[in-house]
C-alpha cells in the first residue's frame, strides 16, 4: 500500500477470492446440512459442530488453494463445483488434525483462540458439571475430530467428474490420511525416547518426520489431488510433487522455528511453546548435535518440563543459538526453496498458475505466524 491506496490485485489473486468465495459458501452450506442431522439427534451434540466450524473458519486455507491451482493447471476449469468440495474435504482433514494434535500436544490454544479441548473444558467448568472437567474436555474434543475426519470423508466420497479421474485423487487422499496419521505416532514416539536417540538419528528422524507428518499433505498431495481430478498426466503429477514436496518442508522448518522464536501476538500461541510441548524437531536435533555435554544436559532437562517459565525458555533459546542450529535450519529452508522455486520454473504451465504458485509458496516461506 502506498500513500493509503491499495496495490491494484493480480488476475491470480481475482481468481483466488473467487475460489475462496465458493469455498466458504460450499463450507457454510454443508455445516449447516450436518447441524440440521445432529439437531434431530439432540440439540446438545450441535456444539460439535458448532467447535469444528469456528476452528475451520480461520487459517490460510493454503490445502485448498493448492488443490484448486493444481486444478486449474492441469486445465481445470475456474467454476467447478468437484475442485471445491475437493477443496474442502482437505479443509476439514486439516481442522480434525489439529484437534487432535492440540490434544495429543497438550496445547491450550490454536490461532489466538482456546483450543477445542479447552474450550470444552471451559464449557464444563462453567456448567458446574460433575466429574473430571479436563477429562471431558479431551473426550469431547477427540469426538469431534473424529467427527470432522468423517466429515472429511463425507465430503470427499460426493467429489463431482470422471470415474477415471476421481478414482487417481481418492488414492492420493487416501494415501494423505495414512502418511499423516503415521507422522503423527512417529512425533509422538520420537518425543517419548527423548534424550535416548542418538543425535545424528534424530536429525533424520525428525525430518522424515516434517515430510510425513506435514509436508505431503500440507502442500504435495493437495497440489496432486487437484491436478488428478483435471485429469494431469503422470510426468505433470510428478513435476507437481517436485515443486510442493520441498516446499511443504520448507514451510514445516519454518513453523519448527515459529514454535520457539515466534512472537505470540502473531502465532497465536505462547513463546516456545514447542519447548514446553517437549517436541523433538529438527532445530532440536541440530541444536544437540552441535552442543557440549552440558548444553545437551540441560536442553534435554528443559524440553517438555511441566511448569516451564519464559525465562526457561529464554535459557533454552540461548543454548539452541549457541549451537548454530538456528542458522542451520534457515539453511535448510534456503535450500529448499531454491529447489521447488527451480521445479516450478520446469513446470509446462501458464503465467495465470505459475504466478499464483509463486506467491503461495512465497506465503509459505516467509511466513511469521
Amino acid at each position: 500500500m502506498t500513500d493509503g491506496i491499495a496495490a491494484p490485485s493480480t488476475p491470480a489473486q481475482d481468481e483466488q477470492d473467487r475460489f475462496r468465495k465458493s469455498l466458504d459458501a460450499a463450507t457454510s452450506s454443508f455445516f449447516s446440512a450436518q447441524r440440521t442431522i445432529l439437531e434431530s439427534v439432540s440439540t446438545d451434540s450441535t456444539i460439535l459442530i458448532d467447535a469444528i466450524q469456528r476452528l475451520a473458519a480461520g487459517g490460510k486455507k493454503m490445502r485448498p488453494l493448492l488443490c484448486y491451482w493444481g486444478w486449474r493447471g492441469a486445465g481445470g476449469a475456474a467454476d467447478d463445483a468437484g475442485v471445491v468440495t475437493a477443496g474442502m474435504s482437505l479443509e476439514l482433514f486439516q481442522a480434525a488434525a489439529l484437534v487432535h494434535d492440540d490434544i495429543i500436544d497438550r496445547s491450550h490454544l490454536r490461532r489466538g483462540a482456546p483450543s477445542v479441548h479447552k474450550q470444552f473444558e471451559k464449557r464444563h467448568d462453567d456448567g458446574a458439571w460433575h466429574l473430571d472437567a479436563g477429562h471431558f474436555g479431551t473426550g469431547a474434543a477427540i469426538l469431534a475430530g473424529d467427527l470432522c475426519l468423517s466429515l472429511s470423508e463425507e465430503a470427499f466420497a460426493s467429489v463431482s467428474g470422471a470415474p477415471d479421474r476421481t478414482a487417481r485423487a481418492r488414492a492420493i487422499f487416501n494415501r494423505m490420511r495414512t502418511e499423516v496419521m503415521a507422522g503423527q505416532y512417529l512425533d509422538l514416539l520420537e518425543e517419548a525416547v527423548g534424550p535416548d536417540r542418538e543425535p545424528g538419528v534424530a536429525a533424520q528422524r525428525a525430518l522424515s518426520i516434517v515430510r510425513f507428518k506435514s509436508a505431503k499433505y500440507s502442500t504435495e498431495h493437495p497440489l496432486c489431488i487437484g491436478g488428478a481430478l483435471a485429469g494431469a498426466s503422470p510426468l505433470l503429477l510428478a513435476g507437481y510433487s517436485a515443486f510442493a514436496l520441498p516446499l511443504g518442508e520448507a514451510f514445516q522448518l519454518r513453523d519448527d522455528l515459529l514454535g520457539v522464536y515466534g512472537d505470540p501476538a502473531l502465532t497465536g500461541k505462547p513463546a516456545g511453546d514447542d519447548l514446553r510441548e517437549g517436541k523433538r524437531t529438527v532445530l532440536i536435533a541440530l541444536a544437540l548435535q552441535s552442543g557440549s555435554a552440558e548444553q545437551n544436559r540441560q536442553l534435554n532437562a528443559g524440553l517438555g518440563r511441566d511448569g516451564l517459565s519464559q525465562d526457561d525458555v529464554l535459557h533454552l533459546q540461548s543454548i539452541i543459538d549457541a549451537s548454530g542450529a538456528r542458522e542451520e535450519v534457515e539453511a535448510l529452508i534456503s535450500e529448499r526453496a531454491r529447489s521447488s522455486y527451480a521445479a516450478l520454473e520446469a513446470l509446462p504451465l501458464d503465467q495465470l498458475c505459475r504466478d499464483a504458485l509463486s506467491s503461495l509458496a512465497d506465503a509459505a516461506i516467509t511466513r511469521v505466524s
